[in-house]
């Protein structure tokens, strides 16, 4: 298979940006702009170091629901370096990336390049040396390993939007493994950043969403940032990107108790709710949901898929 070949310094990647017109959660207004500008300021950051942009998934925080006035912003915003764009489970209505979605006008606007199939993407040429990048988006498996062909680079980095069991996310559903001739696994969707995890000679990373969404102490704490990454790094370079104090972009109220503050670990419960409101007929989006989300190792996995399977084919199934 002959893949593109791209000449830059490396890669500069941004995680789950969550663009939208109308603030979600508890963000105060303003936060559609601040959004915007935390992007130019990484688009900024790309050029003056002649990177490719990534963005890890999750573009959107809503899949159709975005003004045309938005989608004007950002083809004017993106069409001059047209960032690639890993599918997030956010991009997609009904766990399908259609044609009707925000992100579809954005690629056909060829104002982004989706990283939309799973495999082998392109080779990143560096004065460092080169490397083959993968990609599996939102719902498509983890390769077990690439087997490298003649004239592949060495280094293979793999680029992922999944539920992966990162130190504080130990219920999640893919186990971090070796992934046999794919040195480096950075991974987007789990906002909270992660400490690095070394599985024999793969290193998974999991860098952190640019965007504070949670009303939380932890998120208080968060500096967002872009990262920076070529042959030869071992981990990621931390570039810190603009960004107003907490207490402007959420409301002056007290904090939760602590033990709801588990960033990330009621998404589950959320993203159940947000199904069961869709409500959707052939439970093809609640599948899909399921197989990114249950730990086949927990014993109660077991127990949702026999729930999921009644309720979907009826009591006689099985």
């Amino acid at each position: 298979m002959s893949l593109p070949r791209l000449s830059a310094s490396g890669l500069l990647l941004a995680a789950d940006p969550h663009i939208a017109d109308t603030p979600p959660g508890q963000r105060l207004p303003g936060y559609r702009e601040q959004i915007l500008d935390k992007l130019a300021a990484f688009l900024v950051l790309a050029r003056e170091r002649a990177a490719l942009p990534v963005i890890l998934g999750d573009l959107f925080h809503w899949p159709r629901e975005n003004s045309n006035a938005l989608l004007v912003e950002l083809i004017r915003l993106f069409s001059p370096q047209r960032p690639f764009v890993l599918v997030g489970n956010h991009d997609k209505h009904l766990a399908r990336l259609t044609s009707d979605v925000s992100l579809s006008v954005l690629a056909e606007a060829n104002a982004v390049r989706l990283l939309s199939e799973p495999g082998p993407q392109f080779v990143l040429e560096t004065p460092a040396g080169a490397a083959l990048v993968g990609a599996s988006p939102d719902g498509a498996p983890l390769p077990a390993g690439y087997p490298h062909a003649p004239g592949d680079p060495d280094a293979v980095v793999w680029l992922t939007h999944h539920n992966i069991r990162f130190p504080e996310f130990e219920t999640r559903a893919y186990g971090i493994r070796e992934l046999p001739g794919i040195a480096l696994v950075i991974n987007g969707h789990i906002h909270r950043p992660q400490p690095e995890v070394r599985a024999g000679g793969t290193l998974w990373l999991n860098p952190g969403n640019i965007t504070r969404l949670t009303f939380t102490r932890r998120s208080q704490e968060r500096r967002p940032a872009a990262f920076f990454w070529r042959p030869g790094l071992d981990g990621l370079e931390r570039l810190e990107l603009p960004h107003l104090p907490f207490a402007q972009v959420f409301p002056d109220q007290d904090f939760p108790p602590e033990e709801q503050e588990a960033e990330g670990e009621s998404r589950f419960l959320l993203g159940l709710e947000r199904l069961a409101w869709k409500r959707t007929s052939e439970g093809t989006g609640l599948r899909q949901f399921l197989q990114a989300n249950l730990n086949p190792e927990l014993p109660e996995s077991a127990l949702v898929w026999e729930l999921y399977e009644e309720a979907v084919h009826g009591p006689e199934h099985g």
